[in-house]
């Protein structure tokens, strides 16, 4: 490591202290690059020259953190510029994500409301849930990535659909599964650093059948509300 570093932080002590208040932002998993932009320019390698962000990683980072920083009423800081950086055709450290056109995946969307683990006291309490939702749906997920800081999860083949909505069951399982690759908070909040799980998910069907989860409950012999209310759904009058 290289001080002072890129942001001008003189002493290692210094560099941690403000590092820290970007731990927040890399939980929200908002762009598989903001780590290695963000060490980029905290610990930067110790060459004979100052190694800068490529100016394409850094425009790439903004572009999906940006919007979340501004959830929580802080815009992307000037410290930050991308005009700054480098082009790629300079030397400079470009994105690790894979961008060939046969294999490029859509950046995960981190998004301004929070999904949670719920903790109904009641099965009732889920069965209205249920009511007023457009859709209710048990699925497995499981990271696929167990030793990597950038999560990826994979969605079971196998669904059960409580309630489908405007949804056709053809069409459920490819729809979970855009949402899992897109809404990287909500997967990672439901998770909880865990790597499989069962989970209830509830939530609505947006324009263009843009599935969105308001909703999970956790799927274990524990929470007997959530047994009750799945055993109880057919045959309950909203």
């Amino acid at each position: 490591m290289r001080l002072p570093n890129l942001l001008d932080h003189d002493t290692m002590a210094e560099a941690i202290q403000q590092s820290a208040s970007w731990l927040p932002l890399l939980a929200r998993e908002c762009h598989p690059d903001a780590r290695i932009f963000l060490c980029s320019l905290f610990a930067p390698i110790c060459l004979d020259r100052l190694i800068y962000p490529c100016r394409s990683l850094c425009e790439a980072v903004r572009s999906s953190c940006a919007p979340v920083m501004a959830c929580y009423g802080y815009p992307w800081p000037e410290i930050l510029n991308c005009n700054k950086f480098p082009d790629d055709h300079e030397l400079c450290i470009s994105s690790i994500t894979n961008e060939s056109a046969s294999s490029k995946k859509t950046v995960p969307r981190a998004s301004c409301r929070d999904c949670e683990l719920e903790e109904p006291t009641s099965a009732k309490e889920i069965l209205e849930n249920f009511c007023i939702s457009d859709f209710a749906v048990k699925i497995r997920i499981s990271r696929k990535n167990k030793t990597s800081v950038i999560a990826d999860f994979d969605l079971d083949s196998k669904l059960e659909i409580l309630k489908h909505g405007p949804l056709l069951k053809t069409e459920t399982h490819p729809k979970f599964k855009q949402w899992l690759d897109l809404d990287a908070t909500c997967v990672h909040n439901i998770m909880r650093g865990t790597n499989t799980g069962v989970y209830v998910i509830t939530g609505e069907v947006q324009n263009s059948k843009v599935v969105m989860v308001n909703k999970a409950y956790a799927w274990h012999k524990k929470n007997r509300n959530l047994q009750t209310a799945v055993r109880r759904w057919r045959h309950y009058k909203c």
